[in-house]
């Protein structure tokens, strides 16, 4: 039988966005692939640090290990790499080289992380892909990489390389943080916000408050991690917030959309205009999603953060 990947959360990631290559990128930047090519081999046996996402993706990996049925007892076979007993699975979707790639598998095996696919374009785009790794979510530091996935119909964000890390206190729990409108939920609102003010906005979502939301670019992701919650494992869990600048009574709309949607969230913060940054500090997400730069920029000195580029606000 066919190895496959259906029904696992697919993460699709650069090696920029796991792995901390600034310094290689700036070779890379420069249009000079064969030198970029050198520093990364002469690296080779040199790991590199942790990137932006690098705890969101270690921790997504524990729920393979930590499953009951993914971890083989002494003396039997280790399960296959496409067995559903290993529910994630973390392909790198990268613009480096094959070369340069055998360094990124070398830093993901010092750490532990049990990544075995790859595709390495060498400059051209990657993203063409995510539909055949039906992937669940794509994250690069690419800004037209991200688009494309984003009009292909794939979660993805740019990711923010200068953001804070995760915190280590909640070593047992993947902790993802989303914007609600043009994330999680259509642009429909933002639109009426944009076009017609604060006011007409809230008006708008309180005589709506009954109908849901359409599905933003972000619910499939939502989904795919509630049923990794709901298969459970012994040791890992995943906690969810809503982190929003909508505020009562505009709010209503947006919890029963996810009602409609029978998708539960750990928090929600109706934060009314108020600057993101701090709440996440607490919330301590190991990465947040957002469409908007200014939010982005905010919960970055805090927080691992990516840029969701969709809706009317891009």
């Amino acid at each position: 039988m066919a190895t496959t990947l259906d029904g696992k959360l697919v993460v699709a990631i650069s090696s920029r966005a796991l792995f901390d290559f600034e310094e290689e990128n700036e070779v890379f930047e420069q249009g000079d692939d064969r030198a970029y090519m050198r520093l990364q081999l002469s690296r080779l046996e040199q790991p590199a640090k942790p990137g932006v996402a690098f705890s969101m993706i270690k921790k997504l990996l524990a729920f393979n290990t930590n499953s009951p049925a993914g971890v083989a007892l002494k003396g039997d076979a280790p399960p296959e790499s496409g067995s559903r007993s290993q529910p994630v699975e973390v392909v790198i979707l990268s613009r480096n080289d094959p070369v340069s790639g055998m360094r990124v598998f070398r830093s993901a095996q010092h750490y532990g992380l049990p990544i075995q696919r790859g595709s390495f374009t060498r400059g051209q785009p990657p993203w063409r892909y995510l539909k055949p790794l039906h992937a669940n979510l794509f994250l690069s530091a690419h800004l037209s990489d991200v688009r494309a996935a984003l009009d292909a119909g794939v979660p993805a964000a740019q990711v923010y390389p200068q953001s804070a890390h995760a915190s280590d206190a909640h070593p047992h729990e993947v902790r993802i943080a989303f914007d609600g409108d043009a994330v999680l939920f259509s642009d429909e609102a933002e639109r009426v916000y944009q076009a017609q003010g604060l006011d007409a906005f809230q008006k708008h979502e309180q005589d709506k408050a009954s109908q849901p939301l359409l599905a933003g670019p972000f619910k499939p992701l939502l989904l795919a991690l509630q049923r990794l919650q709901n298969e459970g494992t012994p040791r890992m869990r995943i906690r969810t917030a809503l982190v929003t600048a909508r505020s009562a009574p505009a709010h209503e709309r947006a919890i029963r959309t996810l009602m409609n949607w029978n998708i539960e969230v750990d928090e929600a913060m109706f934060l009314g205009g108020l600057a993101k940054g701090e709440f996440l500090r607490e919330f301590e997400p190991d990465f947040f999603f957002d469409d908007q730069t200014g939010h982005i920029e905010s919960a970055a000195q805090h927080v691992p953060s990516g840029h969701v580029v969709s809706g009317i606000s891009n």
